[in-house]
């Protein structure tokens, strides 16, 4: 069998019973890291009441060995106990894991997913925007064009947007959203669950000059949908779907998103 067990990310006070029991059972830990999980096993084991099976063996699986690792799967390595973890939060979401849940589908292994702490809707639903439909995009693109397409599918698909971001890309991407959409609100999370978590109200420009500079950490950004798209009957989907030149949709897109022309054309492109 399969389980899949989110791992706190950041307060370890967040581990589940369910989860601790699950490690503690485990004949294999896959981990995207090794020396996290033992690490997060060594802290449980100081803090609380865990003790882990007798020769439990760690096996390293990450973005990089991913699909390697599942073509030279056979379904009885699962009639042992198997455990997968990411360095932190939900597998599946932004880390692996997903590919292991497809194999167990097609070769018909059983497999169960436990609940826990994950900072996409953590931040969320701290973001205080009513809008409840919401795209999670992940990291966008590190530069280029396709880094600029998805920057405006994030800005204007009618949906509040989450993405994620490094501290080393965060000044570029408020830039960035402050040139596309200054008057957008945005929230952004530092550090959630840590002892310096702190949250950011305001415009892409407001909370670029409150931090000044300061992007140490981990982030989680949160876009809210655009009013007039939101708001709107008709969707860009609705647009797309009629036969129409693309410089003619455009059009009718930059009425209902307030994005221009070109950059919708662009986009469309």
């Amino acid at each position: 069998m399969l389980c899949l067990v989110p791992t706190p990310i950041g307060n370890i006070g967040d581990i589940s019973l369910r989860a601790m029991n699950a490690l503690s059972e485990a004949d294999i830990l896959l981990c995207e890291d090794t020396r996290v999980t033992k690490k997060l096993l060594n802290i449980l084991k100081e803090r609380y009441d865990f003790s882990k099976k007798e020769n439990q063996e760690f096996i390293s699986l990450h973005s990089h060995n991913e699909k390697s690792f599942v073509e030279k799967l056979e379904p009885s390595f699962f009639e042992q106990n198997v455990v997968y973890v990411s360095d932190a939060g939900m597998p599946g979401i932004s880390d692996p894991g997903q590919a292991l849940v497809r194999y167990c589908i097609d070769n018909a292994v059983e497999y169960d997913i436990l609940p826990g702490a994950n900072a996409l809707l953590t931040a969320f639903v701290a973001s205080g925007f009513v809008n409840t439909q919401m795209l999670f995009f992940g990291f966008l693109d590190h530069k280029g064009s396709s880094r600029s397409a998805g920057l405006q599918k994030a800005l204007h698909n009618g949906y509040t947007t989450i993405v994620y971001e490094s501290p080393h890309r965060l000044e570029k991407l408020l830039l960035e959203i402050d040139k596309e959409a200054p008057q957008r609100k945005i929230f952004l999370a530092k550090e959630l669950t840590k002892k310096f978590q702190n949250y950011f109200h305001g415009t892409a420009k407001e909370i670029y000059q409150t931090l000044s500079g300061n992007y140490k950490g981990e982030w989680v950004v949160v876009i809210e949908a655009s009013a007039s798209q939101a708001g709107s009957a008709i969707s860009q989907n609705d647009i797309l779907d009629l036969d129409l030149p693309k410089k003619v949709q455009a059009k009718l897109i930059s009425k209902i998103t307030g994005e221009s022309i070109k950059a919708c054309y662009e986009r469309l492109l």
